[in-house]
């Protein structure tokens, strides 16, 4: 995307005038958005979006900026600005001296599309956007449908003054169908959203109808449900989704965003027992065609699998490059960023509890009376604590071991790392889920991911 001689010439300047790294962090990136509310088409863009973002290091400390302008002359003054500001022009390091050697690293294409975006034309996509408005009619009830189609296609360059020159491609796409149904007793949302790096082959994997469909059997679902009970009872939460609890209760508090500045309760306990001996988590980047995946991260630097904590102890952290230098741990390819706008900070990619040996059907054994969150929905978590409530999208009355009555309105709340020491068992059907989180570095598409499970006791605020 840009000169090699170039990018060269902007790295070194930030040497030569003090810096002790310097990052240079280039995009070109595609997007295409096409929303569709009970057939009449709403929304149908697209466009293109290229910048730089310049990352200089004075040991530990960090400026950062950016620019639109991929002009020679603009970078230097960017490089420039961050010089002037830190203070440090005229202050010559001889390790700046003399020409870069890079190193370069090309993706291999891993996650490459099989049917890139321009093989089809719009109305292709719009066919299949009706396919998911047609599955999503189950019934009488279902008033309106909202379907988007998302389409991402991200170059990324990456070079450093250590020589690392990475250059990475990110083709993502999405289907997301919202299903209202309404009747006497009121209006209910049925959603869901598959998303995977990959062009659109998507459909193959996720077939519009099915989405359509499965929005639509929740939103009918939830039309008939009675309110949710509450108190403290056992949980078994449901594949897929469910994995957002602990992504946000519990994976947060493993980024060295938050270990290096002592705000995660589970700081310095490397080592130590942290979960139920039945949990092993992870965060993976490699995952073929993950949302979350990609061959390298924002900092240039080959993405990994992260076993994060092992049979319930506390293995390895997220750590990005100001992370790594903060607390000594050794980088994990998780430095990643919203777009060029955003330095990147120690962030998730696909993380997921791994599958155990149990049978679903087993959970649900000796259970008197207890909660299914088949589906889970938003919630709030407290930064450092972990403290949670999270919304049940779709759930049932557990009574004697048997799924009955569906039921709305229940608030699972809890703690990550009290929670997660509670887990007694953990099914086989692991399944993922695309998402979009926010942190400091901006709003990114990550996976999460679990099998079933079974949760002793959690507290469930419900209206009956």
């Amino acid at each position: 995307m840009l000169a090699e001689a170039l990018v060269g010439e902007v790295l070194q300047k930030a040497r030569v005038d003090g810096a002790s790294y310097a990052e240079l962090y280039v995009e070109r990136w595609r997007r295409r958005a096409l929303r569709v509310l009970s057939g009449e088409v709403k929304e149908a863009t697209s466009g293109i979006e290229y910048g730089a973002g310049l990352r200089l290091f004075y040991g530990t400390e960090v400026v950062y900026a950016y620019t639109n302008d991929l002009s020679p002359e603009s970078l230097l003054e960017v490089t420039e600005t961050l010089v002037k500001l830190k203070g440090s022009a005229g202050q010559v390091d001889a390790r700046g001296r003399g020409g870069l050697d890079f190193r370069r690293t090309v993706a291999q294409g891993l996650h490459a599309p099989r049917i890139p975006f321009t093989d089809r034309d719009k109305r292709y996509r719009l066919e299949r956007i009706r396919e998911a408005e047609a599955g999503a009619q189950v019934g009488p009830q279902i008033k309106q449908v909202q379907t988007n189609l998302l389409e991402w296609d991200q170059e990324v360059l990456v070079a450093t003054s250590e020589g690392r020159w990475a250059e990475d491609r990110r083709v993502r796409t999405r289907l997301y169908v919202t299903a209202i149904a309404q009747d006497e007793s009121g209006m209910q949302t049925g959603v869901v959203g598959p998303g995977l790096s990959m062009g659109l082959e998507l459909f193959d994997h996720h077939p519009p109808a099915e989405v359509g469909r499965k929005a639509g059997l929740q939103a009918l679902t939830n039309l008939r449900a009675k309110p949710a009970p509450a108190g403290t009872m056992p949980v078994v939460i449901g594949n897929g989704f469910g994995g957002v609890i602990f992504h946000e209760a519990l994976g947060h508090l493993l980024e060295t965003t938050s270990v290096a500045k002592k705000t995660s309760v589970l700081s310095d306990k490397l080592g130590e027992k942290v979960a139920s001996d039945c949990v092993t988590y992870i965060d993976d980047g490699t995952t073929p065609h993950g949302w979350g995946s990609q061959e390298f991260d924002d900092e240039g630097m080959a993405t990994d699998r992260t076993v994060l904590i092992e049979n319930g102890v506390l293995q390895s952290y997220m750590v990005d490059r100001l992370g790594g230098m903060l607390t000594g741990y050794r980088p994990t390819g998780s430095g990643r960023r919203q777009d060029y706008t955003f330095a990147p900070t120690s962030r998730m990619r696909n993380t997921f509890i791994a599958p155990g040996a149990t049978p679903k059907e087993k959970l649900f054994e000796g259970i008197e009376y207890g909660l299914y969150a088949a589906d889970m929905g938003g919630g709030q978590v407290r930064p450092g604590s972990g403290e949670y409530n999270f919304g049940v999208k779709e759930g049932y009355i557990i009574r004697n071991g048997r799924i009955e009555e569906p039921v709305r309105g229940a608030m699972l709340v809890g703690k990550g790392p009290d929670s997660i020491l509670k887990i007694v068992a953990v099914s086989d059907d692991l399944e993922t889920s695309a998402g979009m989180c926010g942190s400091l570095s901006g709003s990114i598409p990550t996976e999460v991911g679990q099998p079933h499970l079974l949760i002793s006791e959690i507290v469930v605020g419900g209206q009956a």
